[in-house]
C-alpha cells in the first residue's frame, strides 16, 4: 500500500473524517503540528501508521520537519488541510520533487499577493492596499473611499477583522487587530511558517452586496463559495456553497451545499473562480474560492485558498454528490487516476442538502443574547422543531463540551468565540436555510440559563434602528447583519475556543 504523510494543524475539515478517508487509500503517518482533538485521539492511533507530536523546538524549520518526515516513513505524498501549514507542505513537497500546490501556495495565503496577483491580471476585486505599519493604514485610508475593512494578510475565519468608517477609527482598528492576531497566535491560529505573518495586512474598500438577482427566496448571504481542486495546473471545479448573512462585522455563520444558484449564475460564477485560481499558478491542491454577489450581476473576488474549504464542506460534499474529494485528492497526489466531475455539480445532481452552522451568541440580526446561555446540544435537538426529514449532529472536535457556559461573541475575534458546529441534512438547501434560521432563533431561548456566568465586560448591544425607510448602505465583502450602534465590549478573559477552529 502507499504511504503518505499528514500534516494537521488548527483548522480545516474535521480530522476524523480525514483520517478515514485518507487511511482507506493509503498508510498514513499523521505529524501533528497541533493537539489532537480528545474525540479523534483513540481513532488517530487505529487508523494511522505512525502519529508524531513534535516538539517546539522540532518546529523552528517547518519545512525541514516535514521534509525529515516524509523521508523517514517513505512518503509518496504530504498533505494538509489546515490553512495554517499550506505553504510549509508546499515548499516541503517541493523539496522533495512530490506533487503539492507548487510555489504559488503563498499567493493563496497572503492576502496581499492575491490581491496584486489578480489586479495585474484585471480580474473584479475591491480596491486596497497592503499596510505594515500604523503609517501605512493611515496614508491608505486618506487614499481609499471609506467605510473600509482591515483585515491580517495571513489570517482565516475572519480572525481580527476591523471596519473603519472613518480616519478616527483607524488607531483603534489597528490596535484591535494586532491584539486579536496575538492572541490567536497563542491559541495556536496563525500561520505556522511565515515568522513575520503576524504584521502584515490589508485594507480594502467595502463592495455593496445584493442576493437580489442570485436567489429565488429571501435569508442567503451575498457571498459563495467555489469548491474544487488544481490537478496537474488544471483547475476542477466540484459545486458551489451558499452562505447565510454573517455577524457583525463579517464572521461566517453557516455553509450549505449546494447553493440554490440557477445553472446560468452558478456557471458565471465558476469561470470567475476559475480566473482567480489559474491566475495564481497552483498545481495541485485542494481549492476554495469566495465570490462577493452584488446588484445587475456584478461580481467581486474575496479569496482563493490553496485547500479545501473547512467546517463540514468536505463532509457536506460527499453527504449531497457522493464524492469523497480527501480520498480522491490522495489518490491524485500519488499519481492514481482521478475521475473529478467534468463540470461544477449543482442542485440537479444533489441527493438533497447539508449544511454546517458555527453557533455564536448572537441572534439572527447579530446582536448579542441578553445573558448567558449554556451549550448542550441534547436540549437543542429536543426543543427544536425542525422541518420533516431534516436530520441535526454536532461535531465533537469543533464544539465545546456540553455544560460549557456559550463565550460571549466578540466581533474582532470571529469564529474563536465559537461554541459548536452543527452539521445539517435535509430535502434541499432552502430547507436548511429555514431550518438554521429557526435554529439561530430559538438558541437563546432553549438552551439553559449560565447560573453563574461573569457579567459581561460592557453594555449588551442593542437592536439597530430599522432601515425600512433609510437606504441600505454598503456591505463588506462578507455582508453581515445590521450593525448594532453599540457592539458588545471585547471579553478580559481568554475566550473557551473549542479545540479546532473553523475556516468555511
Amino acid at each position: 500500500m502507499s504511504t503518505v504523510l499528514l500534516v494537521h494543524a488548527k483548522g480545516g475539515p474535521p480530522l476524523g473524517h480525514v483520517l478515514s478517508r485518507a487511511a482507506a487509500r493509503a498508510d498514513v503517518h499523521l505529524l501533528a503540528l497541533s493537539a489532537l482533538p480528545p474525540s479523534v485521539a483513540a481513532s488517530a492511533e487505529r487508523l494511522c501508521a505512525s502519529v508524531v507530536l513534535p516538539a517546539d523546538a522540532e518546529r523552528s524549520d517547518l519545512v525541514s520537519l516535514i521534509v525529515s518526515r516524509a523521508e523517514a516513513v517513505g512518503a509518496e505524498a504530504v498533505l494538509t488541510f489546515s490553512e495554517y501549514a499550506v505553504v510549509a507542505v508546499a515548499e516541503a513537497c517541493a523539496a522533495l520533487g512530490l506533487a503539492g500546490a507548487g510555489d504559488a501556495a503563498a499567493l493563496a495565503r497572503d492576502k496581499r499577493m492575491m490581491r496584486h496577483t489578480w489586479h495585474r491580471h484585471g480580474l473584479p476585486q475591491p480596491a486596497f492596499r497592503p499596510v505594515a505599519t500604523q503609517a501605512d493604514l493611515h496614508e491608505a485610508v486618506a487614499t481609499l473611499t471609506a467605510p473600509l475593512l482591515l483585515k491580517a494578510a495571513w489570517s482565516a475565519g475572519s480572525t481580527a477583522h476591523q471596519i473603519i468608517g472613518s480616519p478616527q477609527e483607524a488607531d483603534a482598528a489597528w490596535r484591535r487587530s494586532r491584539e486579536t492576531m496575538a492572541l490567536s497566535a497563542r491559541l495556536g491560529f496563525a500561520e505556522l511558517h511565515v515568522a513575520e505573518a503576524a504584521g502584515h495586512f490589508v485594507v480594502e474598500e467595502i463592495v455593496a452586496g445584493d442576493t437580489a438577482g442570485w436567489f429565488d427566496e429571501p435569508g442567503w448571504g451575498d457571498y459563495v463559495s467555489v469548491e474544487g481542486v488544481v490537478a496537474g495546473g488544471v483547475f476542477r471545479p466540484v459545486c458551489v456553497s451558499g452562505r447565510m448573512p454573517t455577524v457583525q462585522p463579517f464572521t461566517e455563520r453557516a455553509g450549505i451545499t449546494p447553493a440554490s444558484l440557477p445553472a446560468d449564475l452558478q456557471d458565471r460564477v465558476v469561470a470567475l473562480a476559475q480566473e482567480a485560481v489559474d491566475a495564481l499558478g497552483l498545481r495541485d491542491c485542494g481549492t476554495h474560492t469566495e465570490i462577493k454577489l452584488g446588484a445587475d450581476g456584478r461580481m467581486w473576488l474575496i479569496e482563493t485558498a490553496a485547500r479545501f474549504g473547512g467546517a463540514m464542506t468536505v463532509p457536506q460534499i460527499e453527504e449531497v454528490f457522493g464524492l469523497d474529494v480527501v480520498g480522491m485528492l490522495v489518490d491524485h497526489l500519488l499519481g492514481r487516476p482521478v475521475a473529478w466531475p467534468e463540470r461544477a455539480l449543482g442542485p440537479e445532481q444533489a441527493r438533497g442538502a447539508a449544511g454546517s452552522l458555527v453557533v455564536l451568541a448572537v441572534d439572527g440580526q447579530g446582536v448579542a443574547w441578553p445573558d448567558r446561555r449554556v451549550w448542550d446540544f441534547p436540549v437543542v435537538r429536543e426543543a427544536v422543531a425542525l422541518s420533516e426529514g431534516s436530520t441535526l449532529s454536532v461535531v465533537p472536535e469543533s464544539s465545546l463540551p456540553d455544560g460549557s457556559t456559550v463565550p460571549v461573541y466578540d466581533p474582532a475575534g470571529g469564529a474563536n468565540t465559537m461554541a459548536a458546529l452543527c452539521l445539517l441534512s435535509a430535502a434541499d438547501a432552502r430547507t436548511v436555510l429555514r431550518d438554521f434560521t429557526a435554529l439561530v432563533d430559538a438558541l437563546p431561548e432553549v438552551l439553559p440559563p449560565a447560573v453563574t456566568a461573569a457579567p459581561r465586560s460592557g453594555p449588551p448591544a442593542t437592536r439597530p434602528p430599522s432601515t425600512d425607510t433609510a437606504p441600505a448602505p454598503a456591505t463588506p465583502a462578507r455582508t453581515p447583519a445590521p450593525t448594532p450602534p453599540a457592539p458588545p465590549a471585547r471579553p478580559r478573559v481568554q475566550p473557551a475556543v473549542p479545540s479546532e477552529g473553523v475556516a468555511l
